[in-house]
């Protein structure tokens, strides 16, 4: 696996712990969640940029199908502002890869 869809999984993944441990109040994380992230991770496995990916928001190829991507993006429009609180490296790295592919 390459390291741009590494950064990818795990910037995902914490964004849906984020969710459903502080907007749905949930210790561990519920099934609805787990599916979202299990899929998550299949798409990224499965994405054709590979190492040239985009942020999700950039991308010309929309991999989920629409249910899914309205759930991601019910999380991702949560948990993006909040995730510089709780891990403001990753996330400014996010912002600068975000910046820097939408220019490109």
């Amino acid at each position: 696996m390459n390291d741009r869809i590494a950064e990818e999984k795990i910037t995902v993944s914490l964004m849906i712990h984020m969710y459903c441990r502080h907007k749905e109040g949930n210790r561990e994380l519920c099934p609805d969640c787990t599916g979202l992230l299990a899929y998550a991770l299949d798409r990224l496995d499965r994405c054709k940029y590979s190492d040239n990916k985009p942020t999700c928001r950039n991308c010309t190829v929309h991999c989920y199908n629409s249910m899914m991507r309205a759930r991601i993006r019910k999380v991702m429009r949560w948990a993006g502002p909040r995730i510089i609180l709780h891990h403001p490296a990753r996330a400014i790295k996010h912002l600068i890869r975000e910046i820097r592919n939408h220019r490109l």
